[in-house]
């Protein structure tokens, strides 16, 4: 494989646990609690043609969109929904430190990505 494809696609080995649970999360977020299967299914066919499709800007451009419907659920009430919203901002946060190591435009992206001002209630 060419040195630049390489470094281009580095971002697709990271850890899969935001392929394998933000599906869920995301849809429990969207319904506001417990979601129908079909939306879960359908949320994890959309992650699932994203990585398929290896675009860095596509898949940082979903994991900006869970953040902002995470961060949108703060006051929710519903234990399921808190819980979804702590595992989305957790696994997002790991997901773009983990890029932040990747050669390439991988790193520049998701440190850009960290340098946009945060809410207050994102500031830890």
């Amino acid at each position: 494989m060419r040195r630049r494809a390489a470094t281009s696609t580095a971002w697709l080995s990271v850890t899969p646990e935001p392929e394998r649970l933000l599906p869920a999360a995301v849809a429990t977020l969207r319904a506001g609690g417990t979601p129908a299967a079909a939306a879960v299914a359908r949320e994890r066919d959309a992650l699932e043609r994203l990585v398929r499709r290896a675009r860095l800007r596509a898949w940082l451009g979903y994991l900006r969109r869970a953040h902002s419907l995470a961060q949108a659920r703060e006051e929710a009430s519903d234990p399921e929904v808190a819980s979804a919203r702590e595992l989305a901002l957790e696994l997002i946060d790991n997901h773009r430190n983990l890029l932040l190591g990747l050669p390439g435009r991988a790193a520049r992206l998701a440190g850009l990505e960290r340098e946009q001002p945060q809410p207050r209630s994102e500031r830890r």
